[in-house]
């Protein structure tokens, strides 16, 4: 996975784009990672625009682009907070689904900001849920709504 271009970009920017390489580098598994805004915009990702490798002879099934992967986690995010709300389980923090093929984590970061990581079926789901933790944790505080704005130009200029 390559990272995109930071040129022109905030520090804060350029620090998010820095702990989205790093969680990509130090976690084995990992296809692809996408920073959802709380309205089901891409923010920040892996692999803009790059289809994720697929095993030799598969034909079906997601993708892997980062847009695949924002709007699953879009739409998963707002099934769990949902749910949440009938069952007055209060803020959702993660949800994950194992799959015979790959698992989906998703977490909370900040005012509705979802990060979402497609990976492979034999990937150490804790350690995966453990970098994800660090990386919300690191980048909740910043994640303004000026940066997020930033963010979502910068997506769209590399499109």
């Amino acid at each position: 996975m390559t990272a995109p271009s930071t040129y022109g970009l905030s520090s804060e920017a350029r620090n998010l784009h820095w702990l989205l390489t790093n969680l990509v580098e130090e976690v084995p598994g990992l296809l692809s990672v996408a920073v959802v805004s709380s309205d089901g915009l891409l923010l920040l990702s892996s692999d803009p625009g790059r289809r994720a490798e697929r095993p030799a002879g598969r034909t079906t099934g997601p993708k892997g682009s980062a847009a695949d992967l924002a709007t699953i986690v879009s739409g998963i995010g707002s099934l769990t907070i949902g749910a949440a709300k009938l069952m007055d389980g209060g803020g959702v923090k993660q949800t994950m689904v194992a799959m015979a093929e790959g698992a989906l984590f998703i977490m909370s970061i900040s005012d509705g900001s979802l990060l979402g990581v497609h990976a492979t079926p034999d990937c150490d789901m804790s350690v995966v849920a453990y970098h994800m933790a660090l990386f919300v944790g690191r980048a909740g505080h910043v994640l303004t709504p000026e940066l997020r704005s930033e963010l979502r130009q910068s997506m769209e200029s590399a499109q």
